[in-house]
């Protein structure tokens, strides 16, 4: 008994987790902000930010959200207020 507690037991053989339904929500938002159009970049991430805030998961998705529209050529700092203001807009 005494030799069982000292020795780690063996490693497990579970798989990894798999995404979940809001991992493969996320990627898609993200997906669509990165497919944004010069005209269209601010509305996109706007309504992507919103529809992360209001899945409770905007804390977690933000700053890809708002690296995504900075790949389009949206400046940092708007991007940054965009998301911003879809945090506040979805608080109320």
């Amino acid at each position: 008994a005494l030799l069982r507690l000292l020795t780690t037991p063996p490693a497990s053989h579970e798989p990894p987790p798999t995404e979940g339904p809001w991992d493969r929500r996320a990627d898609a938002l993200i997906r669509f902000v990165a497919a944004s159009q010069p005209g269209e970049r601010n509305a996109r991430l706007f309504w992507a930010a919103c529809r992360a805030y209001e899945s409770g998961h905007g804390h977690d998705v933000g700053a890809a959200l708002v690296a995504a529209a900075v790949a389009t050529g949206l400046p940092l700092r708007e991007a940054t207020s965009t998301v911003a203001s879809a945090a506040r807009h979805t608080a109320m």
